[in-house]
């Protein structure tokens, strides 16, 4: 449910930018597509509990991050993708290429964790890690367009050296102001480095099928076509974010305002992608905006044949909760059904002509994408 700031972002983004072959660069879209390239995102992960490696020395020295990329430069994903739309050249074999992105280590099984945008719709892909200069087959296991995030693997005998997974960190420990590192491939120039701070937290932005990714990561990291995927990191080198998008005034370039999509998200959702499992997600089926004195939320339409058509609700009330959590801000609306399973119902209560009403809506199963910006 968009707000006037994230109205504001949608116009700046466009959303994504678009990388092309060995330096030809072009915006395409809102997203970066298998045919012209990625858009530049980076991710910070922190230690998964399951990874039995322990947190590492945080970087003292703000100026001087080489000890860290040393580090973690062997986890860091080149992704190469020919899309099943396209008559792309493999881009390892040269000539043209289909689209290319980022992605880090996840585990020692092959996991590499990359967005649902790099890989949607595709043939082939392979990966190329760290310095490396050898292709590596992998295939997709599983991806979300509503949280833009996907999973491939590889097979871990393939990889010379052996698999360096990065750890997996927690956005909810994180502040304004604390550096960030950003590693992918933007322009196809695989293994650059860029730092910045965490510019502010909680965004949101669009996802490629229009829904709405709550919580994003801010950052100043310079982040460019062909970063989609790559982590951002935290001074310790621990993921913190999955790179995913740019506000940019037209140029297809880092304009200082890059996001993420924080790392509790991929906690929550990559293991049911590594598991095959299909994601179902509670639907409400409104659209919410801001009242006229900007101090109330209130329903802006009911999207047709959605759960709440039906219901005894009409576009112009008035939302004072969802499901027992108070409703203040458009957002709200979303995360009081995000912990909700399809079938469940949830309670109501609006205000209408001065009067309150409770209305009882069973929730449906989120469509593949959103006409509009609605719960």
């Amino acid at each position: 449910m968009p707000t006037r700031v994230q109205n504001f972002l949608s116009a700046m983004l466009g959303a994504l930018v678009v990388a092309v072959a060995f330096g030809a660069l072009a915006v395409g879209g809102a997203f970066d597509s298998a045919d012209d390239g990625d858009a530049t995102v980076t991710v910070e992960r922190e230690s998964s509990a399951s990874s039995g490696s322990s947190p590492a020395t945080p970087v003292r020295n703000a100026t001087d991050v080489s000890a860290l990329y040393e580090r973690v430069k062997d986890s860091v994903a080149y992704i190469a993708v020919r899309s099943s739309s396209s008559g792309g050249v493999n881009p390892f074999g040269g000539g043209q290429q289909s689209g290319s992105g980022s992605g880090f280590v996840l585990d020692d099984d092959g996991y590499i964790v990359t967005n649902q945008h790099v890989v949607d719709n595709a043939s082939q892909v392979q990966v190329r890690l760290g310095e490396g200069d050898d292709a590596i087959n992998a295939k997709v296991v599983g991806s979300d367009a509503s949280t833009d995030l996907a999973v491939i693997k590889v097979d871990p005998k393939d990889v010379e050296g052996g698999l360096k997974p990065l750890e997996l960190g927690e956005a909810k420990a994180l502040k304004v102001g604390q550096p960030t590192v950003a590693i992918g491939s933007p322009f196809g120039l695989s293994g650059t480095l860029t730092t910045g701070v965490v510019s502010a937290l909680g965004r949101q932005i669009e996802s490629p099928n229009g829904f709405s990714i709550d919580g994003v990561v801010q950052t100043d990291a310079a982040i460019n076509p062909g970063n989609s995927g790559g982590p951002l990191l935290n001074g310790s080198g621990q993921v913190i974010g999955v790179n995913a998008q740019i506000a940019s005034s037209g140029a297809a370039s880092n304009s200082g305002v890059g996001f993420a999509i924080p790392v509790d998200t991929v906690r929550e959702v990559v293991p049911q992608l590594k598991s095959g499992k299909e994601i179902r997600r509670a639907y409400l089926g409104v659209s919410t905006g801001e009242s006229q004195d900007g101090k109330k939320v209130v329903i802006a339409e009911l999207v047709p044949g959605g759960p709440s058509a039906d219901a005894d609700l009409r576009v112009g009330d008035e939302v004072v909760s969802v499901g027992g959590k108070q409703i203040s801000t458009p957002e709200e609306i979303a995360e009081a059904i995000a912990d909700k399973r399809p079938g469940q119902n949830v309670q109501i209560v609006v205000t209408r002509d001065g009067e309150r009403k409770t209305v009882n809506v069973k929730l449906g199963t989120r469509p593949e994408s959103a006409q509009r910006q609605g719960g």
